[in-house]
């Protein structure tokens, strides 16, 4: 009689969990480099945007433009520090932390939101427009700058390198 053979850790069709989801990244963060760089293009249309509400809504629209660009901005800048962090602790936190991290930030929006939605100084479509606007047009306009390349993560090298 034969006994049944078990197939080792590493045989096809087995499960075993890897490594990989326990590797650590060292090195340069681009995502970090890239949200600065977006911040940094938000800061210099901020003032157009902010005028464009003001002329439409006035006062009520300037606060509230200002108040919407710091909200992108900061979700930003907490979305590639989450990433930065957790990609040095493993690549699951890593992941965990952007899936989580993304619905956590969600609600920190809304709650901003709620927060302000009655203030005196609130005009609701002029948040609205700016946030979204913001939101996509930094994302698009920073496209023309990351490097799809694993040869430059980040930001493309500029020609003067």
């Amino acid at each position: 009689m034969t006994e049944p053979h078990t197939p080792g850790p590493n045989a096809p069709g087995t499960s075993q969990p890897g490594p990989a989801m326990t590797v650590r990244l060292e090195g340069a963060s681009p995502e970090v480099e890239i949200s600065r760089d977006m911040i940094r293009r938000g800061l210099i249309v901020a003032p157009v945007l902010i005028a464009i509400c003001g002329a439409a809504w006035g006062m009520h629209g300037v606060w509230s433009s200002a108040y919407g660009v710091a909200l992108v901005l900061v979700n930003f800048a907490i979305a590639a520090g989450l990433i930065a962090f957790t990609a040095r602790i493993s690549l699951g936190l890593m992941m965990g932390a952007i899936l989580f991290g993304y619905l956590i930030r969600l609600g920190l929006v809304l709650l901003a939101f709620v927060l302000v939605k009655d203030a005196s100084w609130m005009s609701r479509p002029a948040l609205g427009l700016t946030v979204i606007v913001t939101h996509l047009g930094l994302l698009v306009w920073e496209l023309k700058y990351v490097a799809a390349s694993l040869a430059y993560p980040g930001l493309k090298p500029s020609r003067s390198n």
